[in-house]
């Protein structure tokens, strides 16, 4: 309520309850985001606002506010406390995500060691038959049970509901705490690791075609000797010592490592209306290495009737990319709704894996929240500096090209509190992603851009009432970007994406839960110096998307709630002339669970069944029009026993 921000929290207890094996399963549930990966594929991406969201190599999720430390393609949920979701560009609040996303940006907070020792465990099954659980232990240690430690570890294996596909994936996390009366201490240790065999992939259209109807989602024209395997090590320390009872320092450093070997075709591609598909195998290896680090001040003070609350960061990042691959020197063809079985290729593993790519983050940012009578009038003032080098290099090792540039980013966040149930809020708050470089064909080649920045107004209202929350925004975001202009490349092409959000949370009758949200936008592209492109809608951004999610606790059948929800998304384009779409969506999911005493341990069995009508549909569209077919009807189970 005193977040002039739109922002959205998700706890360990409703992911629990979803069964949500991913953050992206977690996000699925707000209208303003939407999930644009494939069933049983290799990464988890999003939109936020009508903006992409963790299409690159490296992370746009952030651990515990910092990024460079979440597992890279896809984050597991058994050690997440806390899936916070914060709409609109965030680089004044967390710094510039490492692969500029200005829809939104995503947190994760790691479970930690609570107040009370907890021993749970959990086992679930899903279709076709992953087999899997997990454990979750906690302790506090010490006279004063200032020592903490939470252990989490969670394995799943077999097959899933898409044809010849077969996965398993564990992941395991370490925290540590300490906890005295001015320090306070964190080491979180993650490791994750995931092999798929016969992974899917987004499927590319060619132009001059309608969009073939969807296939049935169990189909899979990846092959059974195809694979993806990905392995996450990733470390975070943070500290917070208070100097005084008004003021602390903080600081925080920590990493991530990842590996991943796949040899799939890259970019499958639908050729005609019969849903012939063009494959070509690629034998990749990356390496993608990330280092964080921040330090500051938090203060608290008063300057007449005025309370301040007072940060001062400095911040640093830097990540760097190795690849190398072999491509296959023929391509095959195989079909969407009659997946053909082809020979396995032999293309070698790439000799070596050479660095590509470095890129460095340094900022530094300021903020003060001024607060007046009793917190009714909030007023948020912060500016951002960023410095972005990034260098490529060649496969000799050379630099072939070099990026430095800097920016600065200014954020006003207003909140006003008529009543104290009440919040009007609104702010202005401005998103950086990497300027582009002029390519090789312009002009101009080699003209480094400084890095763009996307603005965002908004203003919006939250009503909070009898465990109810109430909230109605609109806003507006502009993204620059860069495009030919004749044979001069320039950055003076621009996305303007406006919307309407809706939102209602919360018990709305004893017993009865709700979780439902809208978004109705506008994207448009702007500024594009192309009368076939000028004025159309953004690809991937339908007009309408809504989620209706309700539960209730059977009134018959004490320790058992029933839930459901409906999942609405409109039409939605795969190019920038607007020639070729996807039409609208409705999913229906269901569920219950059943909380008792077994063999006197607390118990609760789930149920959810996913797409319960089993409808065939095109679930998404990315930024580059890559198109997800959606997840066929997809039955969960797990029991939870606490001791």
């Amino acid at each position: 309520m005193d977040a002039p921000f739109s922002v959205t929290s998700y706890t360990a207890r409703a992911i629990e309850d979803q069964q949500a094996r991913t953050v992206g399963d977690v996000l699925a549930n707000d209208a303003s985001v939407r999930f644009v990966s494939q069933p049983g594929g290799i990464l988890d991406a999003f939109t936020i606002r009508g903006f992409p969201v963790g299409n690159g190599n490296f992370g746009e999720i952030a651990l515990d506010g910092l990024y460079g430390v979440a597992s890279n393609y896809r984050v597991s949920t058994g050690y997440v406390e806390r899936v916070e979701l914060i709409k609109g560009p965030t680089a004044m609040l967390i710094g510039m995500a490492p692969s500029g996303s200005v829809g939104g940006g995503i947190n994760i907070v790691p479970k930690r060691a609570a107040a009370e020792d907890l021993t749970q465990v959990t086992a679930d099954y899903a279709a076709a038959s992953q087999l899997g659980g997990n454990v979750d232990l906690s302790r506090r240690l010490g006279a004063g049970r200032q020592f903490g430690i939470r252990l989490n570890g969670s394995y799943r294996a077999g097959d899933t509901s898409l044809d010849n596909q077969s996965r398993n994936a564990g992941a395991g996390a370490l925290a540590l705490d300490y906890q005295d009366e001015r320090l306070r201490a964190t080491l979180d240790f993650i490791g994750q690791r995931e092999r798929i065999n016969a992974p899917s992939r987004l499927l590319h259209i060619v132009p001059g075609i309608a969009v073939p109807g969807a296939p049935d989602g169990r189909r899979n024209i990846t092959q059974p000797w195809e694979h993806s395997s990905i392995g996450d090590q990733s470390l975070l320390l943070r500290a917070e010592y208070d100097i005084s009872d008004k003021l602390a320092w903080f600081v925080d450093g920590g990493g991530g490592r990842t590996r991943v070997a796949r040899l799939f075709a890259i970019t499958p591609t639908i050729v005609n209306e019969a849903g012939d598909v063009a494959v070509s195998d690629t034998n990749y290896k990356f390496n993608v290495a990330r280092a964080t680090a921040d330090t500051g001040l938090r203060a608290r003070f008063d300057t007449g009737p005025v309370s301040h609350r007072l940060s001062l960061v400095a911040s640093g990042y830097r990540d760097q990319l190795e690849r190398g691959f072999n491509h296959a020197s023929t391509s095959a063809l195989t079909n969407l709704y009659h997946p053909l079985s082809l020979p396995a290729q032999y293309i070698p593993e790439p000799a070596s894996v050479p660095k590509v790519s470095e890129t460095r983050l340094n900022g530094a940012a300021v903020a003060d929240t001024l607060s007046l009578l009793d917190k009714r009038l909030q007023a948020t003032l912060g500016v951002r500096y960023q410095q972005v080098r990034s260098e490529n290099f060649g496969t000799a090792g050379a630099v072939t090209s070099r990026y430095d540039e800097e920016a600065v980013t200014p954020m006003l966040g207003l909140v006003v509190k008529p009543w104290q149930h009440v919040s009007l809020y609104a702010n202005r708050i401005e998103g950086l992603s990497k300027g582009d470089t002029a390519p090789s064909s312009a002009s101009n080649a080699g003209e480094v851009f400084a890095p763009y920045k996307s603005t965002q107004y908004e203003a919006g209202v939250k009503v909070e009432r009898g465990g109810m929350i109430a909230t109605v925004s609109a806003f507006q975001i502009t993204k620059p970007g860069g495009q030919m202009s004749g044979t001069l490349f320039t950055a003076s092409g621009e996305q303007r994406n406006r919307g309407l959000e809706f939102g209602l949370y919360g018990e709305a009758a004893a017993g009865v839960r709700l979780l439902a949200s809208a978004t109705v936008l506008d994207a448009r592209l702007t500024r594009t110096g192309s009368a076939d492109t000028e004025g159309k809608t953004a690809t991937g951004a339908p007009r309408l998307q809504a989620n209706l999610g309700a539960e209730w606790d059977a009134a018959f059948a004490p320790g058992l709630t029933l839930s459901g929800s409906l999942v609405y998304t409109g039409p939605q384009y795969v190019d920038q002339a607007n020639t070729q779409r996807i039409p609208q969506w409705t999913r229906v999911d269901l569920g219950a669970r059943y909380q008792t005493t077994l063999a006197r341990r607390q118990t609760t069995l789930r149920l959810n069944v996913r797409n319960v009508f089993d409808q065939r549909y095109w679930a998404a569209v990315d930024a580059f029009g890559g198109v997800a077919i959606g997840e066929p009807r997809t039955l969960l189970l797990s029991a939870t026993m606490r001791f």
